[in-house]
């Protein structure tokens, strides 16, 4: 590895939504400092099973929903 030229890789604590905390390693901040986090698994939705939004099911559902009446049968 060159030297000089990647960033610090030290340990941190991390404070969860809920209270909760741990230690890990980052390059975020400096040695011994505290990362509180707004989302995490605990409070997000995409974790959580909260309301989805955008596109449901797929392309291959798209498509029969806008053209599943139309037949080549004759």
């Amino acid at each position: 590895m060159k030297q000089e030229i990647h960033p610090d890789y030290h340990t941190i604590n991390v404070v969860m939504t809920d209270g909760t905390t741990f230690e890990t390693r980052s390059t975020w901040g400096s040695e011994g400092e505290t990362m509180t986090l707004e989302i995490d698994p605990s409070s997000h939705p995409a974790w959580t099973g909260g309301k989805r939004s955008g596109v449901e099911g797929g392309q291959v559902a798209g498509f029969k929903k806008r053209f599943g009446g139309f037949s080549l049968k004759k």
